[in-house]
């Protein structure tokens, strides 16, 4: 199924698919595959008493490298993929506004916290460094 051909009534059948075919697939080449990384993500969000809208955000935050006509991310990428918008476009015609910004504006908001905190680029994983790169790097006053 395309992302062309969704609908209200496949759009859960086409996340969960994702997660069926491409789940055990190595994360970007990191040491988890894409559904424990997705996973992870939801469970840190339910443990720190985030809302059920931004759980799901953070299940769903990465699914645009699934469904980018660009492809998946690999280590040897020398630009950036998009992967946060192709997430926001898939996601938007069926869930609230607040799950499709938080898609949308994940990567900015790495950019964000790896310019303003110091900590947080340091906790970043290697793949994470190399696409923070991709993406155009630490924000700045610009």
């Amino acid at each position: 199924m395309k992302p062309n051909e969704l609908n209200a009534g496949n759009i859960v059948e086409f996340i969960a698919d994702i997660f069926e075919r491409r789940g055990a697939e190595s994360y970007l080449g990191e040491p988890v595959t894409m559904s424990e990384h997705m996973l992870q993500g939801a469970w840190l969000a339910e443990q720190d008493g985030a809302p059920e809208e931004l759980v799901a955000a953070a299940l769903l935050h990465d699914i645009g490298h699934y469904t980018s006509e660009f492809g998946t991310y690999s280590p040897d990428d020398v630009e950036d993929k998009h992967h946060d918008e192709a997430g926001g476009e898939v996601l938007a015609p069926f869930f609230p506004p607040v799950i499709v910004e938080c898609v949308r504006l994940h990567v900015s908001a790495k950019r964000y916290l790896c310019a303003t905190d110091p900590t947080y680029f340091g906790k970043l994983s290697p793949a994470s460094v190399h696409t923070l790169s991709l993406q155009g790097g630490p924000m700045n006053a610009e």
